[in-house]
């Protein structure tokens, strides 16, 4: 798994793709904190993390949309599926891959940190809970990404899939707000929100509930992946 992780990374930053990946993400994300946290001079963070997610829904599918497809363009899935490892470890590999990515892009974030430490007053429970909100909502992002991207030899239909899909959850968001929790539909897409547990843990309150949520849908479609990958390999 170690070793298809190391290949996935370094081929990522092998091409431009993985410099444009990140210059886009930093480009975006430090304009969002200077316009909302330098210029107002504030040290709450919890709105840039908030857009963080939204920006996301544009960068995920071009971070995972290779994950596969690329070896079925190239035909380098027939070595790897004859190689002597498990489905598992290929899907978990690739998967750790682009969560090392998204990982050096949140490093990237650390001098956000400095500036409001030398400048304000932090509040560490929010800045504790918006890493792991991140990191959680990607780790989701990232799986049902890379299961799209098992479906298909073009990463242009994998990322227009993967986006498609996004966007749909965040409508779906939206729609969850405009009817509320009183009625049935409102309820169940309010309980099926990606969003709106991500903004609970941004807010600093750490659920057990929440986190599980994030781990079993991330779960499920590493396991829908590898399903795919083994069908494949018959």
């Amino acid at each position: 798994m170690n070793a298809i992780r190391k290949r996935d990374t370094q081929g990522f930053f092998r091409s431009p793709l993985g410099y444009v990946y990140l210059g886009a993400y930093l480009a975006i994300m430090n304009l969002y904190f200077f316009a909302t946290c330098v210029l107002s001079s504030s040290s709450d963070v919890s709105s840039v993390f908030s857009n963080m997610l939204i920006v996301f829904l544009f960068l995920m599918p071009v971070l995972t949309m290779r994950l596969f497809s690329e070896e079925y363009k190239q035909g380098t899935d027939r070595l790897l599926l004859t190689a002597p490892v498990s489905v598992w470890e290929i899907v978990g590999g690739k998967f750790l891959a682009a969560m090392s990515v998204l990982v050096r892009a949140l490093l990237c974030t650390i001098p956000w940190l400095l500036i409001i430490l030398l400048f304000g007053t932090p509040s560490w429970p929010t800045i504790i809970g918006c890493y792991i909100a991140v990191l959680c909502a990607s780790a989701v992002f990232a799986a049902m990404g890379m299961f799209l991207s098992s479906l298909t030899e073009s990463q242009l239909i994998a990322a227009v899939l993967s986006f498609a899909l996004f966007l749909g959850l965040y409508i779906a968001d939206m729609l969850s707000y405009s009817l509320g929790s009183d009625g049935i539909l409102g309820s169940i897409l309010n309980w099926l929100s990606i969003f709106t547990r991500y903004d609970t843990f941004m807010s600093g309150q750490f659920s057990f509930g929440n986190l599980i949520y994030f781990l079993s849908l991330t779960g499920l479609f590493l396991y829908l992946t590898v399903r795919v990958v083994e069908r494949r390999r018959m």
